[in-house]
């Protein structure tokens, strides 16, 4: 398997280069959960794997509740669903309570003061209450928990999301706001740790192979000896083969999509943070690092809205938004022949008809 193979498996596995979905809700589920810091960018890689799709359809989705936004995983924000929010929390909570461990301590945060806080945030959203961050400091102060700094304010909040006491609830304008999980997804079975831990890691591998174990441990927060037990306990399901030393597993049914033409050509603007190539360590086979010198100041890809041309990362794109226009201006890392100057216009076309813009590119 060559570099080029990994990449167009991963487009396919990811549903870019076969979208076949027409819900937000299942585009979440097949991918586990999908990062979500950048609000509009994420409801875009929700987007971009669907059939058809708007950002007011995808925004109200998750407004209705069937896409949730939390912190899950890593210390970060992420689009999940109601039915998979409370075992993916209990699996993996304790490895990110850990990561807050010097954040709490610098912030006065003992566990009083995380129970005292939880009760205040519980009682104040008790009755379908939908409150933003600012509203839920407020009560907290009117408590007696100072908010403090946005760090420790912060702090509060996740604690009380990866608690399973919180979620995301509606939006108020351009808000995000807060609601209790208990109120906002109905009540389930729970999962064993195995059964969690097995169902994620399937998630995963269906999904966004083809990938190693290192891979998975970095996406789900968990332990590389996590993320081999979850094969383990999947071992039916995947097989591997190893490429430059290094072991990529993926599903045993992989041999199906080998008919797909290997050139097909194709063009894609991600946002920052997209699954495509956030999810990986090793992202050498569609992304080369000496490209860094070219992006913004921080030089992460990650950060960046990437412009992926047939599979290859090739270049960053920022957006501006005018009064029924969207702006698109690229940063290419590489001269393109005309074909591929129509693909990608073609991806950035796409975007403009998810927002329901006029396009123009710089």
């Amino acid at each position: 398997m060559l570099s080029s193979e990994i990449a167009r498996q991963r487009l396919y596995n990811q549903k870019l280069s076969a979208p076949t979905f027409s819900h937000a809700k299942d585009v979440v589920g097949w991918l586990g959960a999908v990062q979500a810091q950048d609000y509009s960018g994420a409801l875009w890689a929700v987007g971009l794997r669907m059939e058809s799709a708007t950002e007011s359809a995808v925004e109200q989705a998750f407004n209705a509740g069937a896409i949730l936004r939390t912190h899950v995983l890593r210390p970060t924000w992420h689009f999940v669903l109601p039915a998979d929010i409370r075992w993916m929390l209990a699996l993996t909570a304790p490895r990110v309570r850990a990561l807050l461990a010097y954040g709490d301590r610098q912030n006065g945060l003992d566990e009083t003061v995380l129970t005292h806080s939880a009760q205040v945030i519980e009682a104040v959203l008790q009755g379908g209450q939908h409150l933003t961050r600012s509203e839920l400091g407020a009560a907290l102060a009117a408590a007696g928990i100072a908010p403090g700094s946005t760090q420790r304010l912060a702090h509060l909040l996740m604690h009380a999301e990866l608690a399973g006491l919180i979620c995301s609830g509606a939006r108020q304008g351009n808000q995000q706001t807060y609601a209790l999980i208990d109120e906002r997804v109905p009540a389930a079975p729970a999962l064993t740790h195995d059964e969690a831990l097995a169902e994620l890691t399937r998630r995963y591998f269906t999904s966004h192979a083809p990938a190693t174990i290192k891979d998975f441990a970095w996406w789900s927060g968990l332990t590389v000896a996590d993320a081999k037990q979850g094969m383990a306990l999947n071992a039916e399901q995947f097989e591997h083969e190893e490429i430059d030393g290094i072991d990529y597993w993926f599903p045993s049914t992989t041999h199906e999509i080998t008919s797909l033409p290997s050139n097909l050509p194709s063009a894609y603007l991600l946002p920052n943070y997209d699954e495509y190539v956030v999810a990986y360590t090793d992202r050498s086979a569609i992304y080369d690092p000496v490209h860094a010198q070219h992006l913004d100041a921080r030089g992460n890809i990650l950060f960046n809205h990437t412009v992926v041309l047939n599979g290859q990362i090739v270049g960053a794109w920022k957006r501006a938004l005018k009064k029924g226009s969207l702006l698109v201006e690229m940063q290419l890392f590489t001269a393109l022949t005309a074909e591929q100057t129509v693909l990608i216009n073609e991806a950035a076309q796409r975007y403009a008809d998810f927002l329901g813009l006029t396009l123009m590119i710089a």
